[in-house]
């Protein structure tokens, strides 16, 4: 007699218990941030040099602070949402752009803080302490605090996100570049494709002359303090425009045919955002601007953030296209 054996109850659970064990890992990462902030915001100086250009503008550094919290927090709604039931009865483009966004500020910090302690190894310039003998903006520890539990933020998040997507829309990556309908990617696609291609041309060029030691464009705070730090993160943004921009062309053109399809979508995916909400954090700072003149942003870097937003927006815009397209056509709900 052949008999069926049900999943023993410990190893049906065991995905629950994963998914539980992320979310735990998401918000406690969360805490010393939201922690430091909230302490900042009642006034406490912890972390902040006595003679930092943070204490100079009380009223100032309680919005930015407050808008930082409230920005981190949603990491732990969001965690909330990708592990109850409840989550996956929200509409695809409500969850779907708080975690492009999420994903885009997280990218550069996960990628970006490692090779910066790399650089400060490599050439002991102090990364993130001025070289201009001007006031250190934040004690080192605060970086390693704050930045460690960006990581591991984005880490836990984005393990939760994997199996969210995969349980609720597996079907949309499933097989190869080939195997896709030219449905899929219609001539609208290859336009915003082309377009990012041509607009991340400007600052592609400028964030690469930066990278490379060229200061012209700079402010002239900014031209004094630059570190290994400095050079870590222009070369981030030069290597985020390029994967973003390529994602989108490959799956506006569907080239690269034997890739499977979860390539290039990850691709569009995490650098897109990273560009355009990097791009947008960075506009919005230089609109916000300091008071001192010579850290005040020069217009090549204000147009410079500006275009970049813009571009990341434009192969986030394919990859949006390219899912409902193939949601429509393999019958999977949004």
């Amino acid at each position: 007699m052949t008999q069926t054996l049900a999943p023993t109850p410990a190893r049906a659970a065991s995905p629950a218990r994963t998914r539980r064990l992320l979310r735990a890992v998401a918000v406690l990462a969360c805490l010393p941030y939201l922690g430091l902030k909230a302490a900042w915001i009642a006034g406490s100086e912890a972390g902040i040099p006595a003679d930092s250009v943070l204490l100079d503008h009380r009223v100032t550094m309680i919005i930015a602070n407050g808008v930082s919290v409230l920005l981190d927090s949603f990491v732990i709604v969001l965690a909330l949402v990708l592990t109850r039931p409840w989550g996956l009865r929200l509409p695809a483009w409500l969850l779907a752009f708080p975690v492009w966004v999420a994903t885009g500020l997280l990218a550069p910090i996960m990628a970006g803080f490692p090779l910066q302690l790399l650089g400060r190894a490599l050439t002991d310039d102090g990364g993130a302490a001025s070289v201009s003998g001007r006031a250190a903006f934040l004690h080192e520890w605060v970086f390693a605090v704050v930045y460690t539990g960006f990581i591991v933020q984005g880490l836990a998040l984005g393990a939760l996100f994997v199996l969210y997507a995969r349980d609720r829309w597996g079907r949309l990556w499933r097989g190869r570049m080939w195997d896709l309908p030219v449905a899929v990617t219609g001539r609208a696609s290859k336009a915003t494709a082309a377009a990012a291609a041509v607009l991340a041309l400007f600052p592609l060029a400028v964030r690469l002359f930066w990278a490379c030691g060229g200061t012209a464009g700079l402010s002239e705070g900014r031209a004094a303090d630059r570190t290994s730090d400095f050079y870590v993160l222009e070369g981030l943004y030069v290597v985020f425009l390029v994967l973003a921009v390529t994602g989108g062309l490959l799956l506006a053109l569907r080239r690269a045919r034997v890739l499977p399809v979860t390539v290039p979508l990850a691709v569009t995916w995490v650098c897109s955002g990273a560009v355009a909400c990097w791009g947008g954090w960075m506009l919005l700072a230089s609109v916000i601007g300091p008071d001192e003149p010579a850290d005040r942003p020069t217009q090549l870097m204000i147009l410079t953030y500006a275009a970049q937003m813009i571009v990341g927006f434009l192969p986030a815009a394919v990859g949006a296209r390219f899912l409902i397209a193939r949601s429509a056509a393999v019958g999977t709900r949004p």
